[in-house]
């Protein structure tokens, strides 16, 4: 009988960000960028996944009416995770902060060039069903 896949640690990365996932592990996740790494428990990874998705959407569905050199920054909230999304109709960087909940809080961002780059990783986590529950 082969592994549940959802149990299985997963690692992606690429220039400038950095996605590991072990179930087995109390932080579950690894979110990192250039020069930074957070752990998260498996309902913040959850609420990253969901919100990144918020945003490139809201971004997509607004890009069109945006001219070349205008600017854009959207946020979004959920579960002490606060996401944005800053940039242009063609580019666009992310960028978080994790609340502090009692100890432990984190804060990180990614380049214009990394931010599609792992919002497609996150995507693709969800869409597999590997998120740790």
């Amino acid at each position: 009988m082969s592994p549940d896949p959802s149990l299985l640690p997963l690692q992606r990365e690429g220039d400038g960000w950095r996605l590991a996932v072990d179930p087995a592990k109390p932080f579950g996740a690894l979110v990192g960028g250039e020069g930074w790494a957070c752990e998260l428990r498996a309902s913040e990874l959850q609420a990253l996944c969901h919100g990144v998705a918020v945003l490139v959407r809201q971004h997509s569905a607004m890009a069109d009416q945006l001219m070349a050199e205008e600017s854009i920054t959207i946020s979004h909230e959920s579960c002490g995770l606060w996401l944005e999304l800053c940039g242009t109709a063609a580019c666009w960087s992310l960028r978080f902060l994790l609340e502090p909940e009692a100890d432990r809080g984190c804060e990180g961002a990614w380049s214009v060039q990394a931010s599609p780059q792992l919002a497609m990783a996150l995507q693709q986590l969800e869409d597999s069903g590997q998120l740790p529950a």
